[in-house]
């Protein structure tokens, strides 16, 4: 019999329905499940495959279109089908950084973050480990989105677009890992403001709106910061034509990763639940 000062030992792993044990490989295991037991993963990954498709069979069209009308000045000529797929990750990468914020925010709007800080109540492991489980989902999801953007383009394009195996590979594994970063990055942001509406709109003005004003003003300086912002050095290692080489693109990409999930981390350390 169990007295009041006896205490108990629960299984979370086992109450959960995930692998018992704790630290790291429990917190891994708690936020896998959590990912594909709702249904916002699974239309998120699906929307964003549509959207691909759409976005590179509308791109493969003008492209034909603008090398056969006669009245365009300038013909794009013969161009890598790869490209049409990376090109579409303008706004492809929105519904996929959707399903990290969701990891984060969403269960701020359930009230179930409460529960995830019992099960793993180390700020820094429980945000680690949801990072971790991002990466690993977006990273493959990416590739798969750059590999079915080029194969819905190139019947398309027809003799206007050069396949070539290397570039489809090259920029495959380049989307996967550019939507991987920023989807770890945006899950910071996320910890940090805590709301699905608000992470998106700062996703789609950091992401989107400030580096096109920025880039277009007549200043050096403020085109040299929209050189520097995160989806700047994303669209450069997409379409390897930075001012900078390649290796700089990921720095930065790093350093703002790094400094998103350090803001995560130190709000979940210093606000409630």
């Amino acid at each position: 019999m169990t007295t009041a000062t006896e205490p108990v030992s629960v299984d979370i792993g086992r109450a959960t329905g995930t692998a018992s044990g704790g630290g790291m490989p429990g917190a891994l295991a708690a936020e896998w499940t959590k990912l594909w037991t709702v249904r916002s993963t699974w239309w998120g990954l699906a929307g964003a495959a549509l959207l691909m498709a759409l976005l590179c069979a509308v791109m493969a069209q003008v492209t034909v279109a603008n090398n056969t009308d006669e009245r365009v000045a300038e013909h794009p000529g013969v161009v890598s089908v790869s490209d049409i797929a990376t090109g579409s990750m303008d706004m492809v990468q929105f519904v996929v950084l959707a399903l990290a914020i969701l990891m984060i925010t969403g269960e701020y709007a359930t009230g179930s973050i409460h529960a995830t800080l019992q099960w793993v109540p180390s700020r820094g492991r429980m945000l680690s480990a949801k990072a971790a489980v991002a990466a690993g989902v977006v990273f493959p999801s990416g590739v798969l989105l750059g590999l079915v953007g080029t194969a819905v383009a190139y019947p398309i394009l027809g003799k206007w677009g050069r396949l070539d195996a290397g570039d489809v590979i090259h920029d495959a594994l380049m989307t996967g890992i550019y939507l991987a970063v920023l989807s770890v990055l945006i899950l910071g942001v996320g910890a940090m403001l805590r709301s699905t509406a608000a992470t998106l709109t700062v996703a789609f003005l950091f992401f989107m709106v400030l580096p096109i004003m920025l880039a277009n003003s007549r200043s050096e300086l403020l085109m040299d910061i929209a050189d520097g912002l995160p989806s700047s050095a994303g669209r450069y290692l997409l379409n390897g034509d930075a001012p900078y080489p390649a290796a700089v693109a990921v720095a930065i990409l790093a350093a703002w990763t790094a400094a998103a999930l350090w803001g995560g981390v130190s709000v979940l350390r210093h606000r409630d639940a």
